[in-house]
C-alpha cells in the first residue's frame, strides 16, 4: 500500500481510465493522498502557436483543469483527499515531473492494449516505467 499515488488519466476517454483508477485505489492507504493528473498537449513549434488567439493556452489550461476535477468529483470516492493537476507538453515527461514534484510513492498509468509495434506496453507507460524513480504500476485498459 502507498501513502501517496499519482495517477495520470485521459479525461476525454473514460474507458481507458477505468482500471489505472481501480488499482490506484486498491494500492492507496487510508489516509493516503491521490494526485490526479492529465496531460494538455503542446503546440509544438512556435509557428503553430501564432495560428491561436493569445491567451488560448491559459484558457485551455483552465478549462481542462475544471474538467479533471469534475472527472474526479465523478470517480473519486468522498473521504479520499485528491489534487488535480494539469500537465502541459508530452504524456511521459510530464507524469515523471509530477511524480518527482509530488514525492509520491508509486505511479498508476493505463496501457491501452499494444500494436505489434509497441508490444507489451503502451510508448508512454513504456517511458515512465524505464525512467521514473517511483514505483509504476501499469494497469490495462
Amino acid at each position: 500500500m502507498a501513502k501517496t499515488i499519482l495517477l495520470a488519466v485521459d479525461i476525454g476517454n473514460e474507458e481507458t481510465s477505468r482500471a489505472p483508477l481501480a488499482a490506484a485505489l486498491d494500492l492507496l492507504h487510508d489516509g493516503g493522498v491521490l494526485h490526479v493528473i492529465t496531460v494538455m498537449p503542446d503546440f509544438g513549434l512556435p509557428q503553430v502557436s501564432g495560428f491561436f488567439p493569445e491567451g488560448y493556452e491559459k484558457k485551455a489550461h483552465a478549462k481542462i483543469l475544471e474538467s479533471l476535477k469534475d472527472w474526479i468529483r465523478r470517480h473519486a470516492p468522498e473521504g479520499i483527499e485528491t489534487h488535480a493537476h494539469v500537465g502541459h507538453g508530452t504524456i511521459y515527461d510530464q507524469v515523471l515531473k509530477a511524480a518527482d514534484k509530488y514525492d509520491v510513492d508509486v505511479i498508476v498509468i493505463g496501457s491501452h492494449r499494444p500494436a505489434l509495434k509497441d508490444y507489451l506496453l503502451g510508448p508512454n507507460a513504456a517511458r515512465v516505467v524505464r525512467h521514473a524513480r517511483q514505483s509504476v504500476y501499469v494497469a490495462r485498459s
